[in-house]
């Protein structure tokens, strides 16, 4: 069943007395929704904050370069690591979609970026994972980072792969990753799912700050939500991040209480994935 979240409180600040500023900091993505709002907030972490996406990012900013990159094409993202200090990975395929199109951007776009900071000596990448890597779990049933994977379509898969991919990247070369998985990152929570699963940004901002300068992280599955009054996820697991949110969806619950409840026997209602379970099978 659902729990109320009693999360217990972290004393010691693993950032206490670290500068939690780099020189170059890549964000990939950052023409998505969530790339448009870390665009905003990570240049107080980095001297230099180089982004890159396929869309069009508009005028460069002061503090940033913008570099244009095809994730699926390896000569341009070895091009787009090199000479950074740290990666936040958001490219890729943000929703459920054919096989065909998540493989480019989401699989190999993610191997071609772990072997580039192979090669450029990137010891730290923040990868933005999601809950859709648990989300046939049932709604109510509360898991940690330890549970086996349980995706809900070929995006879920995808992350899986991100995550797994990270692990090795990890035991074998020394790659330091932070798998957040995050759960509903939104202005506002905008159903009853959402009151369990919303991060706001604030905390979003928190959880990668902490992902990137946090050291000996070596690699953590932490789940992305905030202060919310229930919870199916536990971050024990992750306590060293440090990571105690500050905001909560209590304040969206009067007007997502006063929309109409999904049927029960929905899948959307039934699995924590929501919608996702139910999305495709495509082209039939």
């Amino acid at each position: 069943m659902t729990v109320t979240n009693t999360d217990t409180p972290v004393h010691a600040d693993p950032l206490a007395g670290i500068t939690t500023r780099c020189h170059r900091l890549l964000l990939t993505g950052a023409g998505g929704n969530l790339g448009k709002v870390l665009r905003d907030r990570l240049p107080q972490y980095a001297d230099v904050l180089r982004i890159s996406d396929i869309s069009d990012l508009g005028a460069v900013r002061k503090g940033e370069e913008i570099v244009p990159c095809n994730l699926a094409d390896p000569h341009a993202v070895d091009a787009l690591v090199a000479g950074t200090d740290a990666i936040v990975h958001l490219g890729g395929v943000s929703v459920e979609r054919p096989f065909e199109e998540i493989l480019p951007a989401n699989i190999q776009g993610v191997y071609n970026l772990y072997e580039a900071a192979r090669r450029h000596g990137v010891r730290r990448i923040v990868f933005a994972s999601s809950n859709h890597t648990i989300g046939f779990y049932k709604q109510g049933e509360v898991i940690d980072n330890t549970v086996p994977t349980k995706p809900d379509g070929y995006y879920g898969l995808s992350k899986v792969f991100g995550e797994q991919l990270a692990s090795f990247y990890f035991d074998r070369y020394g790659i330091e990753t932070v798998a957040i998985r995050i759960g509903s990152s939104f202005p506002e929570a905008k159903d009853r799912r959402m009151l369990v699963t919303w991060l706001g940004y604030d905390d979003l901002e928190q959880l990668i700050r902490r992902a990137v300068f946090v050291p000996n992280v070596g690699f953590t599955v932490v789940y992305g939500m905030s202060a919310n009054r229930d919870r199916w996820w536990d971050n024990r697991h992750a306590a060293h991040l440090g990571y105690v949110a500050t905001e909560t969806s209590e304040i969206f619950r009067s007007q997502v209480e006063a929309q109409p409840p999904l049927p029960a026997d929905d899948p959307a209602a039934l699995y924590q994935g929501g919608a996702f379970v139910k999305a495709g099978p495509f082209g039939d």
